[in-house]
């Protein structure tokens, strides 16, 4: 697909309680479905600012020669006023990312995305049959702790983190966290985990561990810790040493091992 001109659409669609998605899709025409989530973004500059631009660029420019990159303002960011925070369970947000799939003609898709993100996608991949691959940025497949990050959020949402302010369009949307991971703190982890059969891959920082709200949230510690575990179970594990939770801030870093797992995973070459 080198040397076919690259497509750049954006599309709005409505859902359900009459809200709407905005996304962007760009990559070749009949390039490999790949949806991009947290934290990038279809309206990346205008809610980041100008100088983030250099980080979807060195995401796109490493990517689309070969897959079609799919970018979505989601949940409650940029452009798209969907979800209601109430209403953001992990099966609304898995309709929500199927629904933008179809929008914008995917059929199977690549799933990739960070932290928050990474979470949801566990979710995606142990509820749907159409992912082609799946790519888990920090934050732990087996060993999540979902009540930790849950209590994190209750204790922020008075008074949510600057990080979060910089996303959402008003503090109030800080419910939705709370609701997502209260939907999920019965899930099946370990029986979930053992069923997704896509080629699929974590990356993490070696220093990823954060403590939001005061709760120590052992990323890195945890998949440093079963990443036997894991492997076993067909997981590709990659460690990026002596960075931080932030590194997904940095393309140069992590597209070149994501890219060389999905392209054998495309090739049907890869090996764990």
């Amino acid at each position: 697909m080198e040397g076919t001109a690259l497509i750049d659409e954006v599309g709005e669609f409505e859902v359900a309680s009459g809200a709407t998605i905005h996304y962007r899709s760009v990559g070749p025409p009949n390039g490999v479905a790949l949806m991009l989530g947290l934290p990038l973004m279809a309206s990346h500059t205008r809610i980041f600012g100008p100088d983030s631009g250099a980080t979807l660029n060195g995401y796109l420019d490493r990517l689309t020669d070969v897959y079609r990159v799919l970018l979505v303002d989601y949940p409650n960011i940029g452009k798209s006023t969907s979800p209601p925070p109430a209403e953001m369970t992990a099966e609304r947000v898995c309709s929500d990312l199927l629904a933008t799939a179809d929008a914008a003609g995917f059929g199977k898709f690549v799933y990739w995305a960070y932290s928050w993100g990474g979470a949801a996608a566990l979710q995606l991949a142990s509820r749907s049959d159409r992912l082609s691959a799946l790519v888990v940025g920090g934050w732990p497949p087996l060993g999540g702790q979902y009540a930790d990050i849950l209590r994190a959020a209750r204790r922020q949402l008075d008074d949510p983190p600057p990080s979060a302010r910089v996303v959402l369009r008003e503090p109030a949307q800080y419910a939705q966290w709370v609701t997502f991971y209260e939907s999920v703190l019965d899930w099946p982890e370990q029986q979930a985990i053992g069923e997704i059969d896509c080629p699929r891959m974590v990356f993490f920082g070696g220093r990823g561990d954060v403590d939001p709200g005061g709760e120590d949230i052992h990323i890195a510690g945890t998949i440093r810790k079963r990443r036997g575990e894991l492997r076993r179970l067909g997981w590709s594990v990659h460690e990026i040493a002596d960075r931080d939770h932030s590194v997904c801030l940095d393309a140069a870093a992590v597209v070149p091992p994501v890219r060389a797992f999905l392209d054998k995973a495309r090739s049907g070459t890869l090996t764990r």
